[in-house]
């Protein structure tokens, strides 16, 4: 703060000595010196004032509701919201603590989920205030990030890990069919290897790619810091992975070596892009400029060479770059889930599960024409 002692230095020449009476100085003086700190003093509130309304514009606009906020209060400090009591808040009626084995106060799969007594106070108070703003003509809010969903036995987003676990069988059936093409139908070597020189890198495509459905599965189902950040990794290991094929079959890179110093750096910014996320700070928007940089990338990868060298399967491949590039707009569109259970990420899950199919057609027919391209050339 700008004090008197300051002021006396700039305006009359020199420090505030003993002998000085700054009482005896003509009344401007005091009135200057007042309307410092009086300035310091709006300064400061003004600041106090930008940081709460910083706090809450970052909090959603549910979890800011000040009827919201005294439920959840009110359901912590009593176990029940209405007449809807938990038994794992241990605070019954006669105020007793419960105690006893596990199994006596909830099921086993709400306890391996992890509903504890914050969850559920929550859960409850979101929907009795969904209710409310319902019967007034409100529509939907988000609560601590997330669209009001409804469970399912304990499952929070329903239709998202349904279409999750749709999209792992589809994987699992692309992977499954590629695999046998190569193994039963394709000619082979007479090392008993497949001709096509890609095959290890889409068998390691598909096992990335079913464990990311199955954690996208996982994290749907309930949304803790754990299933989260395997989610998160696990996508961003698939695109990472996903752009190194890309480049490394479009651009028919098939030397041991070159392969090794294509992969080397971009495996390296991809791990080291995992690790801040789960042992530094979870960004979630360097994250997605991460995720949409190497998607895009190789969405483009995969068209401009579709059409340079003239593939005859081209068209399921533009079908997929097209598709996936309209069915992301379901994620930028982001809109309240229907009756509480379908939203725009899931119906995002559901635009790719016919994707995946076209795209593995695409994978099995580019196995066929590259084996039937080097068969010639042994011949």
């Amino acid at each position: 703060m700008y004090s008197v002692y300051q002021f006396h230095q700039v305006n009359y020449g020199g420090p505030l000595r003993c002998s000085d009476n700054i009482f005896r100085e003509p009344l401007h003086f005091h009135a200057s010196v007042l309307q410092i700190m009086m300035v310091d003093r709006y300064w400061i509130a003004f600041f106090a004032v930008f940081v709460y309304l910083v706090r809450v514009f970052e909090a959603s606009v549910g979890d800011a509701d000040p009827l919201y906020r005294a439920c959840v209060e009110q359901c912590e400090k009593t176990g029940c919201v209405g007449e809807r009591c938990f038994p794992h808040c241990k605070f019954p009626s006669d105020g007793a603590v419960v105690d006893g084995p596990w199994y006596l106060q909830e099921p086993l799969y709400l306890r391996w989920k992890q509903w504890d007594c914050q969850s559920d106070c929550r859960y409850y108070c979101m929907l009795d205030r969904e209710k409310e703003r319902e019967a007034l003509g409100n529509g939907p809010v988000k609560y601590h990030g997330k669209w009001p969903f409804k469970r399912v036995y304990g499952i929070q987003e329903p239709a998202s890990v349904a279409l999750s676990a749709l999209n792992l069988a589809m994987q699992f059936h692309g992977w499954l069919s590629f695999f046998i093409l190569l193994n039963y139908k394709l000619p082979l070597k007479p090392n008993k290897k497949a001709y096509y020189e890609y095959t290890c890198l889409w068998h390691i495509y598909g096992l990335l790619s079913m464990n990311s459905w199955f954690w996208s599965a996982v994290f749907h189902s309930r949304d803790v810091d754990l299933t989260e950040k395997l989610d998160y990794s696990s996508a961003v290991a698939l695109l990472g992975f996903s752009l190194i094929l890309a480049i490394l079959r479009c651009f028919n890179v098939r030397v041991e070596a070159a392969r090794v110093m294509v992969s080397a750096p971009l495996l390296a910014f991809v791990t080291t892009h995992i690790l801040y996320l789960n042992f530094y700070k979870f960004d979630y928007g360097w994250n997605m400029k991460v995720c949409v940089v190497m998607g895009v990338a190789q969405l483009l990868i995969w068209a401009i060479w579709a059409g340079v060298t003239r593939h005859p399967s081209r068209w399921k491949l533009w079908t997929v770059v097209v598709g996936g590039g309209l069915a992301m707009l379901l994620e930028i569109y982001d809109f309240p889930p229907y009756e509480g259970f379908v939203d725009a990420h899931a119906l995002w899950h559901a635009t790719t599960i016919p994707l995946t199919y076209i795209w593995w057609s695409f994978i099995k027919d580019d196995a066929e024409f590259q084996t039937a391209n080097l068969l010639k050339k042994v011949k």
